[in-house]
């Protein structure tokens, strides 16, 4: 199975109209697309989110990367890694090169399970056929309000969900408070209410005030209070709640998640896979979690991440977006879209590799 082809690329595509959390306004969504093919023809597929940089990450793996394992065997997975990282640690570790290493293994591990001819997750080895997805929203616009908002959660509670998630952090705490108790009374006390800050606050103070002011309408979790590089203020605030941060959708490789283990930081694992060092990477941070009983609910890309979860025993949920919310727009390139059924359960394809299948028509619609 050598490696014969690499090449990488990326697209933008385009919301219909603007919209916010709390540190950003998004009017796009782009992404660093990878295809790996062997020479017996078999071709693997990655991506992950650009944040403005996909084409960055895209010539990281043109220019750097592909050189590095063209010619290897595709389904030594770990050397490959361990290739990729050690090649690149003067200008990797963390960041656009551990993004572009992410979906270069995520790739080699689609087409692992292709030859196989398992679904990834019977390929890794199954725990469970279906996962829970919980509606992630809560998402700020201009004119939406706090009607706005609980008309948004009771589509989720009529579409089957029972564990929804909201943005807070935009507004003053006072507000926010009145958007939090907006949201719950409209799911009611029986369902499960997650709050992301997206690294709105600057010190313990400012989040333990906003928090323990959202603690009367009984959220699971607080995500990403304050900038996941101050470990230690994390792990303070976390000591302060009455209810867990959650955090890692920007964390790199097992070592930051370490880190974050050791301090007591964190109570729920947000490793997303096109993020943390691929697949590979991945299940280290998922079974590291596993040994202490903290429980893994990746961020976004849904498509992948269900395959993944559905694998370990620690496995949470996954986040979903509605495609109608016009927030993550990846759907818009997918040959087949993975959505909950009106349980809010995802049950996962059996088709040979990770399941995703891209459009090439409209990824060249969208290529930057």
């Amino acid at each position: 199975m050598e490696i014969i082809e690499i090449n990488s690329f990326a697209v933008s595509i385009p919301l219909k109209e603007p919209v916010a959390f709390a540190t950003r306004v998004v009017e796009e969504r782009d992404h660093a697309i990878v295809y790996i093919r062997t020479d017996d023809g078999i071709e693997g597929v990655g991506y992950t989110l650009g944040y403005g940089g996909a084409h960055l990450i895209a010539d990281a793996i043109n220019d750097i990367l592909g050189p590095m394992i063209e010619g290897e065997d595709a389904r030594d997975t770990e050397r490959l890694w361990r290739q990729m990282f050690d090649g690149t640690v003067q200008i990797g570790r963390k960041g656009l090169m551990v993004r572009a290493i992410s979906i270069v293994d995520i790739a080699l591990w689609d087409i692992k399970a292709k030859q196989a001819d398992q679904p990834l997750y019977k390929f890794l080895g199954a725990h469970t056929e279906s996962v829970e997805a919980y509606a992630s929203g809560g998402y700020y616009r201009e004119g939406k309000g706090t009607e706005g908002l609980r008309e948004e959660m009771q589509t989720y509670v009529d579409r089957g969900h029972d564990v929804m998630k909201m943005k807070v952090g935009r507004l003053p705490a006072e507000e926010e408070v009145e958007r939090v108790r907006a949201a719950r009374e409209t799911i009611g006390p029986d369902r499960t209410l997650l709050l992301d800050a997206n690294c709105k606050w600057k010190n313990k103070q400012e989040a333990v005030n906003a928090c323990r002011m959202f603690g009367e309408y009984d959220p699971y979790l607080i995500e990403e209070p304050v900038m996941p590089d101050n470990v230690h203020l994390m792990s303070e605030i976390n000591k302060a709640l009455d209810y867990p941060v959650a955090s890692g959708e920007l964390e790199f490789n097992r070592y930051g998640f370490e880190h974050l283990l050791r301090e007591g930081a964190i109570e729920v694992v947000q490793a997303d896979a096109t993020v943390v060092g691929g697949i590979t990477e991945w299940l280290k941070v998922a079974n590291t979690a596993a040994s202490v009983d903290i429980p893994v609910a990746p961020h976004y890309n849904w498509d992948l991440h269900a395959q993944l979860v559905a694998s370990i025993e620690n496995g949470l949920w996954v986040e979903y977006f509605y495609r109608d919310s016009d927030i993550k727009v990846f759907d818009d390139v997918l040959e087949y879209e993975l959505t909950p059924d009106d349980e809010g359960m995802m049950h996962l394809p059996d088709r040979p590799g990770h399941g995703i299948v891209l459009d090439r028509a409209k990824l060249e619609e969208y290529r930057v």
